[in-house]
């Protein structure tokens, strides 16, 4: 089963985000922030790295650098409601999807089937 590691610190958001991923079929470890993702690291290896790039502690941005680390080859998609933000995630990872919020949840899931696919 496809493993995805989800950082996402607004609680809405990331519940929706883990049961939308969840009903297609994709094993979903959830965090709340960015150090929490970090730690659950350990608990992979992941498929893809989902991550909100501004939160508290560790943003997306680090948390996809020290994950690409430690799992060299992972996928990664960033979702950010910031224009400038989103500029500066593709430069620190041209590799990686950015997705802009608001973002339909279908939008999401059929961008993590695309990314797992390729």
């Amino acid at each position: 089963m496809t493993k995805i590691l989800l950082a996402e610190d607004e609680d809405s958001v990331r519940s929706f985000l883990t049961r939308a991923l969840q009903r297609a079929g994709y094993d979903v470890i959830s965090c709340p922030d960015g150090d929490t993702a970090i730690e659950a690291l350990d608990n992979g290896p992941f498929d893809l790295l989902l991550t909100d790039i501004v939160m508290p502690g560790a943003d997306g941005i680090e948390v996809a650098k020290i994950a690409s680390q430690r799992q060299p080859g992972l996928k990664i998609m960033f979702i950010t409601g910031f224009a400038a933000v989103a500029l500066n995630a593709q430069k620190a990872s041209p590799e990686a999807k950015v997705l802009e919020k608001p973002v339909h949840l279908r939008e999401i899931v059929t961008e993590v089937e695309r990314l797992i696919a390729a």
